[in-house]
């Protein structure tokens, strides 16, 4: 079960991350769940502010966007009570606060959908967009949403 591999794998989940604005974390309809857009926050500060290819690298936004992942699995983890309920990850899009000139938004995004696919297997392999933004909110460099199959 993915809460056992998780132990195994040595990865914690962050404590959920409160809504920054008018918004739930995640709305289950049917058989999906949809889990907000999670900027890399610990204790209430971005972990990683600023634009790709100006003052973040490659390696650092993607360690945001795979802190993102895991805070959209904690939202998710509330949510359902247990990953254990995860059939699949369905869709992931990334947002990248990108300087002029940055084109490597998908390697950015790898830092989430790599550990999408260590955590779930196949069922982790998903569809995505990867976008670069001009701004994201309170200057973070990498935004995650993330679209979920249920049990």
């Amino acid at each position: 079960m993915v809460e056992e591999l998780l132990a195994q794998l040595g990865i914690r989940l962050p404590d959920p991350v409160a809504p920054l604005a008018s918004y739930v974390p995640v709305r289950i309809s049917g058989d999906h769940a949809y889990v907000a857009g999670q900027v890399p926050l610990e204790d209430g500060t971005i972990l990683s502010a600023g634009k790709l290819g100006a003052e973040v690298s490659i390696e650092q936004g993607q360690e945001a966007t795979r802190r993102c992942a895991l805070q959209a699995l904690a939202a998710l983890r509330a949510a359902l009570g247990s990953l254990d309920r995860v059939k699949g990850i369905v869709r992931v899009d990334v947002f990248v606060a990108s300087a002029p000139g940055f084109t490597d938004q998908p390697a950015v995004a790898n830092g989430a959908s790599d550990l999408l696919v260590e955590i779930f297997g196949e069922e982790g392999r998903h569809a995505r967009a990867a976008v670069g933004v001009s701004e994201l909110p309170r200057g973070a460099s990498v935004e995650v949403a993330m679209i979920v199959r249920i049990a």
